[in-house]
C-alpha cells in the first residue's frame, strides 16, 4: 500500500472505515471485525477511522482491542461531536469543555496515550467554530492529539477553522454517486494544502452492485436515506458493474480505483476509507489501489452522479 500525507500526517493511501463493525449495516461480529482491522495493518492500511459517536463508543473499544500491540503501526482517526444523547435524537456539539471531556474518554475506550487525526464529526450547533478548533488546538499542545481533521464543512468553515490552527483533513463522503466536496470545498482543500478523506467511496455499499434497496433489513441505517428508498439509481449501480466485467474487476474495487484516481484530478491527496466488516472484502477493497483507469473509463463513470436521485440524507 502507497503512502500519502494528511497535512503531515504520513498514512496509508487507502484507510478502513470500521463504523459498520458495531453498527448500521445490519448484524455485526466482534471477532470478525477484530480479524479485519488486523489484517488491514497486515496489508500495510494503517489509517484506521472511528469515531465515538459509532454504537455509544462500542466501536472505539473495539478498534482499541484490535490495535493492542500495534499501535505503532495505526494512524488512528477518531471523532467527536456528535452527542447521540443515549436516543434518536442528536445534537452536534463543539463547545470547548465537551471536546475535551470527549478526547479524554476516546483515549480511554481506545487504550491509547494520544490520537494521530482527531476530527469534529460535524459542524456544531452550540458554539462557533473557533471556539471548537480552539479547544483542539490546546489538545494538540498537551500531546493528546496529534493532527486536527474536520467533517461535512464547506469553503468558509474550513477558512475560520484553519485561521485557528492548521487543518490536516477534511472528512466527507465522496464517491461516484457524490461529489459535493467537489464544489463546497475542493478548491479551499487546494489552497490550504488540507486532504481529502472520503468516507462511504463504495456508496455505502451500492456500487458494489450487492445492495437491494427493497429488501435492506429493518435496523439497515440506510432506509432512512432518501436514495435507498428508490429504485431509480440501480441504473448506476448496473452501469458501473458492466464496466467492471467489461475491465475485468469487481464493481467496489471499480468504484475505488475512481476515487483514488481523483487525487491527481482534483490536485489534493484523496484518501478513500472503504468500511468493511470481513478481510475477503477487506482484500478485495486494498487490491483496488492497484487498478489504472483509462481516460475513456473516467469519463463514463464522471457522469453518473448526475443520474442519482434523492438526496445523501
Amino acid at each position: 500500500m502507497s503512502k500519502t500525507s494528511l497535512g503531515g500526517l504520513t498514512t496509508s493511501s487507502q484507510g478502513l472505515g470500521c463504523m459498520g463493525m458495531s453498527e448500521g449495516y445490519g448484524p455485526t461480529s466482534w471477532d470478525d471485525a477484530i480479524d479485519t482491522i488486523r489484517r488491514a495493518l497486515d496489508l500495510g492500511v494503517t489509517l484506521i477511522d472511528t469515531a465515538d459517536a459509532y454504537a455509544f463508543g462500542h466501536n472505539e473499544v473495539l478498534v482499541g482491542r484490535a490495535i493492542a500491540g500495534r499501535r505503532d503501526e495505526a494512524q488512528l482517526a477518531t471523532k467527536t461531536g456528535i452527542d447521540r444523547m443515549g436516543s434518536d435524537t442528536w445534537v452536534l456539539r463543539g463547545e470547548a469543555n465537551y471536546i475535551k471531556r470527549a478526547c479524554d474518554a476516546s483515549l480511554m475506550r481506545l487504550s491509547v496515550d494520544h490520537i494521530d487525526l482527531y476530527y469534529l464529526h460535524r459542524p456544531p450547533q452550540t458554539a462557533e467554530i473557533e471556539e471548537s478548533v480552539g479547544a483542539m488546538a490546546e489538545l494538540v499542545k498537551a500531546g493528546k492529539i496529534r493532527h486536527i481533521g474536520l467533517s461535512e464543512v464547506d469553503a468558509a468553515l474550513l477558512r475560520r477553522a484553519h485561521a485557528v490552527h492548521p487543518i490536516a483533513a477534511v472528512q466527507s463522503e465522496y464517491s461516484i454517486w457524490s461529489r459535493d466536496p467537489e464544489t463546497a470545498v475542493a478548491d479551499c482543500l487546494r489552497e490550504l494544502g488540507v486532504a481529502l478523506v472520503a468516507y462511504s467511496p463504495l456508496g455505502r455499499g451500492f456500487l458494489t452492485g450487492t445492495v437491494d434497496v427493497t429488501s435492506l433489513a429493518p435496523g439497515d441505517a440506510r432506509n432512512r436515506l432518501p436514495r435507498f428508498r428508490t429504485t431509480a439509481n440501480q441504473v448506476i449501480a448496473d452501469a458501473v458493474r458492466a464496466l467492471a466485467e467489461e475491465k475485468g474487476v469487481a464493481p467496489a474495487q471499480l468504484a475505488l480505483a475512481w476515487v483514488h484516481a481523483r487525487s491527481e484530478h482534483l490536485g489534493i491527496p484523496v484518501v478513500p476509507i472503504p468500511g468493511t466488516k470481513r478481510v475477503k472484502w477487506l482484500e478485495q477493497n486494498v487490491a483496488a489501489a492497484d487498478i489504472e483507469l483509462t481516460a475513456d473509463e473516467i469519463a463514463t463513470l464522471d457522469g453518473l452522479a448526475a443520474q442519482a436521485v434523492g438526496g445523501r440524507y
